[in-house]
């Protein structure tokens, strides 16, 4: 019964998640408060493990969810779930979009998607800068060394040298920075 829950539910994340794997945080935050498989920390952790491995995040994060809740068949199941929604609608598309590509109302429709997926991806931005940067314990607590870690980047990226760096660079260096700040 999990692995149809599963497969259920990231069949919804996947059809609703239009922009790419970071469209699917404000799912992922809406099903963890649904369902409890995972925290908002443990969203958080996902992400920046997604973010460090191969692959696309959604799938990756669908891959540690399935895994977390239901072993290796959810493993299978969650991301096979993600996808589906994908893969059909591409072939409804492909058969129909060589003939209606000429109507203005599919080009609406499309047009209206853009800014939709700039909305799911700023509230993911969102999500993932409150859950790293402050928590709620009764009082705002601010997390000074994640707030100063993150201005560094964002101003380090400003130099044309660093702006040069594979993005697992800046994984890396955040990694490193952060388990030495940690120890500390």
């Amino acid at each position: 019964m999990i692995l149809l829950h599963l497969y259920a539910a990231f069949f919804l994340v996947g059809l609703f998640s239009m922009g790419g794997g970071m469209a699917t945080v404000p799912f992922l935050f809406d099903l963890s408060a649904r369902t409890g498989w995972f925290s908002g920390a443990d969203l958080a952790n996902m992400i920046a493990i997604s973010e460090a491995t191969p692959g696309p995040i959604g799938i990756n994060m669908a891959t540690y969810v399935g895994y977390a809740t239901a072993g290796v068949p959810g493993g299978i199941i969650a991301p096979l779930g993600l996808v589906t929604p994908a893969f059909l609608i591409i072939l409804v598309v492909a058969k129909l979009l060589s003939v209606l590509w000429k109507s203005s109302r599919l080009q609406g429709l499309f047009y209206a998607l853009r800014p939709a997926s700039v909305g799911l991806i700023g509230a993911a931005a969102f999500s993932v800068c409150a859950v790293s940067l402050f928590t709620w314990d009764g009082s705002l607590v601010l997390h000074w060394k994640a707030i100063v870690l993150a201005v560094a980047l964002l101003l380090a990226m400003r130099l044309p040298r660093v702006k040069a760096l594979p993005s697992v660079a800046f994984v890396g260096i955040a990694a490193v920075v952060g388990v030495l700040w940690h120890m500390a």
